[in-house]
């Protein structure tokens, strides 16, 4: 593999193929083929644009050629900054079909990550959008350039100003090198709260088992319809099976940058979208704007992850939304969890259901690395045939990250039913330790969210020098005030834990984000 990068074991590899997980395809190679089946039929959807699978083969080729001329060459890394639209398709599938790495850049970094981002990847060209909302990213892409001299090129899809305008890359008729399946397709970024991302390699092997295994785990086909809320460049919206893999197997993907539900559920109907993956705190929102109108969507899925969605809730995108639901727990790194359509709603609606492969080796265990029973709380370890071995360039941090058999500590809390099925208790990061007693953050959100009065919650701790941590619940209400002592009241009620109760309740209008979306926990304690 590319230097910098872990590989499997050798007889894990020849198990893997053996069994049919890796079929030594390069991405690109799966991608054309799959135009070529479809070639009439409409491939991508952006406002008021469409693209068929003809259109954007013929694209991607043009643009690898023009990349080729740049004197990008396969293995070369390329961070990809471009929101949800088609130009990123076109890259990313161009990048694939010479065998370059896109590193997944997503909107809202700026000169800090990105500068992490090209340095760290050793990239040879940044390719970003001319403006977005005002903001101008070729005035980010001189701050970067000026950071990392061995950044070669800026590709600008737009006004390029003095840098490399993506429509003059169109090169027509050039040939393509040969792709090595068992080499990196793509930098993913690791999801974590804090610090710079980790740059995860994914190979086109283990990759495309992850988008052929979640479509078909999803029942997901080429009448199908995906429609992508989150940033294409990250891993749910790309992949899991995302724009690529609705692609892959025929489907059509509709790009937006808009989780309104005035804007999407005109988009929804109007394009017959049969599937999107979505967190929870959107998923709140389009319930309570569903409960306001008549508004069903009977051929819609939600995929819903990334942080707990409590019982009560996710049994609303029944009953108001009219829609079908499949909770999962991902990571970047590889595994991937789902609940089956054919699982008993309880098990829908209380678990992150099951592991997608057959060769996935789950490991609950303690803070000694023992493995705990079923019905046990203890950190969630795992590698299998789509999770990696190491990041790249990141010796330290695989030692922390990486037992040393090949399993990855995901820092998530779990517990394991008999069924096999995985219940999220939160990360071991967000267990709060106050006086001793271990107050996990994202139980009592769950808890907070079932309060009619409540739109959304985040639990953090913060320092005390008493308890060593306090416990500080920081809530969105709806329209109707509520009073601190009335949470706390209706805390105890649900029967919580004395010492689960949060000392203080603050009321906020929205919370910070991170780059990748989540609730940015960091800046709530700092904040305090």
């Amino acid at each position: 593999m590319l230097d910098g990068c872990v590989p499997w074991p050798e007889e894990l590899a020849a198990l893997y193929r053996r069994e049919g997980y890796w079929q030594g395809r390069p991405l690109g190679d799966l991608l054309t083929e799959a135009c070529a089946r479809h070639a009439d039929k409409t491939a991508l959807v952006c406002g008021e644009r469409r693209m068929t699978y003809a259109e954007l083969s013929r694209a991607s080729a043009d643009v690898a050629g023009g990349l080729l001329d740049l004197g990008i060459e396969p293995l070369d890394r390329v961070v990809v900054q471009l929101p949800n639209v088609p130009e990123f398709v076109v890259v990313v599938y161009a990048l694939l079909r010479i065998g370059a790495i896109p590193v997944m850049a997503l909107p809202g970094h700026r000169k800090v990550e990105l500068t992490h981002l090209c340095a760290h990847s050793q990239a040879v060209a940044l390719v970003v959008v001319d403006q977005v909302k005002g903001f101008d990213h070729r005035a980010l892409a001189r701050e970067v350039r000026a950071e990392v001299p061995a950044l070669k090129h800026v590709v600008v899809a737009g006004d390029a100003e003095e840098f490399t305008a993506l429509a003059d890359l169109y090169r027509r008729g050039r040939d393509l090198p040969a792709v090595d399946p068992s080499e990196p397709a793509l930098f993913l970024l690791s999801g974590g709260t804090t610090g710079l991302p980790k740059l995860i390699p994914r190979t086109h092997d283990d990759y495309a088992y992850n988008m052929r295994a979640t479509a078909d785990a999803l029942r997901f086909g080429a009448e199908d319809v995906y429609l992508a809320v989150n940033p294409v460049g990250h891993n749910s919206a790309l992949g899991c099976p995302g724009v690529l893999g609705a692609l892959l197997v025929g489907g059509t993907a509709v790009l937006t940058s808009s989780v309104r539900p005035d804007e999407v559920f005109e988009l929804l109907e109007r394009e017959r979208v049969t599937l999107t993956t979505l967190v929870p705190p959107v998923v709140r929102l389009w319930l309570d704007a569903a409960r306001k109108s008549d508004v069903r969507f009977p051929n819609l899925m939600l995929q819903v992850g990334s942080s707990k969605f409590d019982p009560a809730r996710a049994a609303e995108v029944r009953t108001s939304l009219g829609a079908v639901l499949t909770q999962w727990f991902g990571v970047g790194e590889g595994l991937l969890t789902y609940t089956r359509l054919d699982d008993p709603e309880e098990v829908v609606l209380a678990t992150e259901g099951r592991p997608l492969a057959a060769h996935d080796e789950i490991l609950v265990v303690d803070t000694d690395g023992r493995p705990v029973p079923d019905g046990a709380e203890g950190e969630l370890l795992v590698r299998g045939p789509y999770t990696i071995r190491g990041y790249y360039r990141a010796e330290e941090q695989n030692r922390r990250s990486f037992t040393p058999d090949g399993y990855f500590r995901t820092g998530d809390m779990v517990r394991r039913r008999p069924d096999g099925s995985i219940v999220v208790v939160g990360r071991i990061k967000d267990i709060i330790n106050r006086g001793g007693e271990k107050v996990p953050a994202e139980e009592i959100e769950e808890h907070l969210l079932t309060h009619a009065a409540i739109r959304d919650a985040a639990v953090v701790g913060v320092a005390d020098p008493v308890l060593g941590e306090k416990t500080v619940a920081f809530v969105i209400l709806r329209d109707e005030p509520i009073s601190p002592a009335a949470v706390k009241s209706f805390l105890r009620e649900r029967g919580l834990a004395t010492y689960k109760i949060p000392d203080r309740v603050v009321s906020i209008e929205e919370f910070p984000r991170t780059a990748v979306g989540k609730v940015d926990k960091v800046t709530l304690r700092t904040s305090w």
